[in-house]
């Protein structure tokens, strides 16, 4: 098309480790066009957004086949240099693209790699602070933010750049509900200036105020993602646990000389299902870190006057894989384990084809779901932790997680996740909203969820795509 932007003939990839990778897709997307790639989790989404930008072949080896263009450039063949002018990608996992000391440098580094003028890096970065709220962060290190304030840290810097095409790889995944809004309100934006935009993303109903979006259903069977349909059937082999009361009284954590949690005190009995959620930022991942064990604290966290048995699954799995094959990390130093349990969690969760791969060169759905059965296997007598749980799962397998996490609390477990994700947070038993002062609202979700005060007062939104769903979530 003489229009073209972005141009993808018959590509596919296999990456060397595994030979997994992306099915050959064709793609002709013009500019100023949005264009969503839907499809399961470990279909080839991040591996085609790699493709599209040029980071393959270019920084990730394996066999391509076809040819990707930008505009008149073929980008196999054109230096990356000159590839990053035209696009610029947002990875899923942010943590993994940040490079320097400070939210104000990472914002920079770009800018000047671009070769602009001192003025005028001043005058973006400046835009770039205050459209995504990053000005009261602008000199914290990029490894002490949240989750959240990273993804935004990393929209900042490629945004600040201007490409003309702009691809995105589950960029709502660590953002609060306004601020999600408010980057589909930007993206909105730049799409009717004319710049093209490409999305990777399960929650494609965010999406829907963009103008003109046009879906890509990429081919699923790269993947195996049928597995767990027969393991669903079954129960998760688990003993019933003695009923039991988490107690939280005064925790409190300071960070770098900055209170993070003040004062926080809640009483939640074995047997239930919390979502934590609020706004980027507020202490969510800290408190969970804290009721673990692994992050120092003031105040007290005890069932019977002792810690906890608690396993935690962090929202960023790359901090907790680290052995040579699947299998390996999901045993690892467990003394007799029961292989019932693991045949179980394998199929529940879709591992069965990876066994013999490496974690980390999994999809970041998949990778989380290892570090789910890693903290399952170990059997923790009182629950589990999950940081962001619903991250790069499609709707499949999220309707997992939520059959494990109420498997768990019919056994008498506590099952305690933070998360963005308010459809998944409406199906918990409980829900507590979380301020930068301490418990905000403390309530049922469909309770909270038709209550806008609890969430004006946090300064978060619940978006219209929540609301219409809570009598069937109740269900």
């Amino acid at each position: 098309m003489a229009d073209s932007c972005v141009r993808a003939d018959q590509v596919s990839f296999r990456y060397p480790q595994d030979g997994h990778g992306l099915n050959a897709v064709s793609l002709d997307i013009r500019a100023g066009e949005a264009v969503l790639l839907a499809g399961p989790s470990g279909c080839g989404k991040s591996t085609l957004a790699r493709c599209l930008v040029g980071l393959i072949p270019h920084l990730y080896r394996g066999r391509l086949t076809g040819e990707v263009w930008l505009s008149e450039l073929n980008t196999a063949q054109t230096p990356l240099w000159r590839l990053t002018e035209r696009a610029g990608l947002v990875f899923q996992n942010p943590a993994s693209q940040m490079l320097t000391t400070s939210c104000e440098q990472e914002i920079i580094l770009g800018l000047e790699n671009l070769g602009l003028p001192p003025a005028e890096i001043r005058e973006r970065l400046g835009e770039a602070l205050a459209r995504f709220g990053l000005k009261p962060l602008r000199m914290r290190s990029p490894q002490t933010l949240s989750g959240g304030e990273q993804q935004r840290l990393a929209l900042a810097a490629v945004m600040a750049r201007r490409p003309s095409v702009l691809v995105l790889d589950e960029p709502l995944s660590m953002l609060d509900s306004t601020a999600s809004i408010e980057l589909v309100t930007h993206l909105a934006e730049l799409v009717r200036s004319g710049t093209t935009v490409v999305i990777c993303e399960h929650r494609h109903e965010r999406l829907r105020s963009l103008p003109g979006l046009r879906t890509v259903h990429l081919d699923p069977a790269a993947r195996a993602d049928a597995e767990g349909q027969e393991a669903g059937q079954a129960a998760l082999p688990t003993a019933p646990c003695s009923p039991f009361v988490l107690e939280v009284s005064g925790l409190g954590v300071t960070l770098g000389g900055r209170p993070v949690l003040q004062e926080l005190s809640f009483v939640v009995p074995g047997g239930r299902i919390l979502a934590i959620v609020g706004r980027n930022g507020v202490g969510k991942t800290t408190m969970l870190r804290a009721l673990v064990g692994l992050q120092p604290h003031v105040g007290t966290v005890t069932v019977d006057g002792k810690r906890p048995d608690l396993s935690l699954v962090f929202q960023n799995p790359d901090l907790q894989l680290f052995n040579a094959t699947v299998r390996e990390e999901i045993l690892y130093r467990i003394h007799g384990p029961d292989m019932r349990r693991y045949a179980w969690l394998i199929e529940m969760l879709g591992l069965r084809p990876y066994e013999a791969t490496p974690p980390l060169l999994l999809s970041e759905g998949e990778k989380k779901r290892v570090a789910l059965a890693t903290a399952l296997m170990r059997g923790p007598r009182h629950g589990v932790l999950l940081d962001e749980p619903s991250l790069g799962q499609d709707a499949a397998h999220k309707a997992r997680l939520v059959r494990i996490a109420r498997a768990l609390a019919d056994a008498g477990q506590l099952v305690v996740m933070t998360t963005h994700d308010l459809s998944l947070a409406a199906q918990a038993d409980r829900m507590v909203l979380l301020g930068s002062e301490g418990i905000v609202a403390d309530g049922s979700p469909a309770m909270l969820l038709n209550d806008p005060g609890p969430w004006a007062r946090a300064g978060l939104a619940v978006p219209a795509w929540v609301r219409p769903s809570l009598g069937e979530m109740a269900q």
